[in-house]
């Protein structure tokens, strides 16, 4: 390739096939995104390469990941860019670069970041050209990078969530600075992707189909972390995902902070809905997965629309957080106990085999014991097929953070108790309802536990081992359901049927 070529002068499509050696690092870098990106990519491998010649090996990289699906796929993207410079990924934090995806919405995610940044010190004190470097949602809070700042100062690189793209460029910055490098945005309207992914799956993948929250639930950090909803335009999405099934993709997962908005910020109006039509039509792909809902956007077309969907996997997250209409109006979640009942009665009626998962909150300020017997009540009655329970974290910047009547731990501990108990009742209950089933599962991998088996994962999401070996791994495989264990199931391959 001319080693000349004008990035500016590619087409997004053609950057993805680009020789970034032939890439000229000598010229000024181009304005527009995401050339600007693949320019830094190339000079940043050849910074890795000096190095790498430099200890006679190459070079190894490992991330670390905190946090939720979106964690999970910025994580991707960044280990995506750091194939393409040259190095190597690994899960040993005794690494040449080691990456944090910092998470934030409770304070122990906070504390694990701050004890896992001591164990790092000791490694680069034996390894001096060892680099560091923070992102995610903690490193969007002042407070948590002034702390770094002042009382970690081995760390080389620390960036936020809006900025994640330019990942390249901040590479290398750091690797030219003989100082720690800082760069936090506020916000941003911008959305760039056609950038390296390293997916975790071969055959599955996430889909970001938007960025940020406009809900602002009184106790959570994320909108003040994520920015506000910003969608992607679906004739992106869809060509992303066509780009996925053509490399042996045939299940995705629609990732936003609340997908039931998607589109609202668009110039040319779609619902979420509407997208998933789109995305049930390409050709390939088999299952098609989303999270998250927020219960009042939850329409009646998306009830309609994964009623009719032969590709909408049975399984819906939505998070309730608090049983209590009470409890829920000082959330700010803008719904009622009574309200959010009468939804799911209406999803049940029209998906019937769908499994309804969720998450809850106990000891929110103000709560009483009283309050945690109305999410009670709302548990029984759902009867979730699971559901993640948290305790309380009250998080600085947040308006939670300031109410009165913050509830004494012993209180929280009792009804946080009370409560698990009627949840796991409740979902082992809903997942005895299969046995003697078959079911179709997709192959993730081989049990980690007994090599001799594979583990899918159902339409609803739950998982199930099986006699099997890597040869599995990628297909939808029907398997009867012969033997629940709580929440999981020991299961037998249909060979009529497969």
């Amino acid at each position: 390739m001319d080693s000349y070529i004008n990035l500016n002068h590619i087409s997004t499509e053609e950057l993805k096939h680009v020789d970034l050696n032939g890439v000229n690092v000598n010229c000024n870098p181009p304005d527009v995104e995401p050339q600007r990106q693949y320019y830094f990519m190339a000079k940043c491998r050849h910074i890795v390469k000096s190095e790498s010649e430099r200890l006679g090996r190459p070079l190894y990289a490992c991330i670390q990941v905190f946090g939720c699906q979106m964690n999970a796929r910025d994580s991707e993207k960044l280990a995506g860019i750091l194939r393409e410079v040259g190095y190597e990924l690994t899960e040993n934090e005794d690494a040449d670069f080691v990456i944090y995806n910092t998470c934030t919405v409770r304070d122990n995610a906070n504390q694990r970041v701050y004890g896992r940044l001591g164990h790092l010190n000791s490694l680069k004190k034996k390894k001096k050209h060892m680099k560091i470097a923070l992102c995610g949602c903690m490193m969007q809070e002042p407070s948590a990078v002034e702390k770094i700042k002042q009382s970690y100062r081995f760390v080389d690189l620390i960036f936020g969530t809006h900025n994640i793209y330019k990942f390249a460029e901040l590479l290398v910055t750091m690797f030219e600075s003989d100082r720690m490098v800082v760069d936090i945005w506020q916000e941003t309207d911008q959305i760039v992707e056609s950038l390296p992914v390293e997916r975790k799956y071969p055959f599955k993948s996430g889909i970001n189909i938007m960025f940020g929250c406009n809900n602002f639930c009184s106790y959570c950090i994320v909108p003040y972390v994520r920015g506000r909803e910003r969608s992607r335009r679906p004739e992106e999405i869809i060509h992303e995902i066509e780009m996925l099934v053509s490399e042996g993709v045939v299940e995705v997962m629609l990732l936003g902070q609340n997908v039931n908005s998607y589109g609202r910020n668009l110039e040319e109006s779609i619902t979420f809905a509407q997208l998933l039509r789109q995305v049930e039509q390409i050709e390939g792909l088999k299952r098609i997965r989303f999270m998250t809902s927020h219960p009042k956007d939850l329409s009646d077309e998306l009830i309609q629309v994964m009623k009719e969907s032969k590709k909408i996997c049975r399984h819906l997250h939505l998070p309730l957080q608090s049983g209590s209409t009470r409890i829920l109006k000082a959330m700010n979640r803008r719904y009622t106990k009574e309200q959010y009942l009468v939804l799911v009665e209406k999803i049940r009626k029209e998906i019937p085999d769908l499994a309804i998962t969720t998450d809850i909150i106990v000891g929110f300020p103000g709560e009483a014991p009283c309050d945690v017997d109305e999410t009670i009540d709302v548990v029984r009655k759902v009867k979730y097929d699971n559901a993640f329970t948290f305790i309380y974290s009250k998080r600085t910047g947040t308006p939670a953070a300031t109410m009165e009547n913050q509830v004494p731990e012993a209180v929280v501990k009792e009804g946080f108790d009370r409560l698990l108990k009627v949840v796991q009742d409740t979902a082992r209950e809903r997942a005895g309802l299969l046995e003697g089933k078959t079911m179709d599962a997709l192959v993730e991998e081989v049990n980690e536990q007994d090599a001799s088996l594979v583990t899918g994962r159902l339409s609803n999401n739950t998982m199930v081992h099986f006699k099997g070996d890597a040869s599995l791994i990628g297909q939808i495989v029907p398997v009867y359901l012969k033997e629940c264990h709580g929440f999981y199931y020991l299961g037998e391959k249909d060979e009529k049927t497969f």
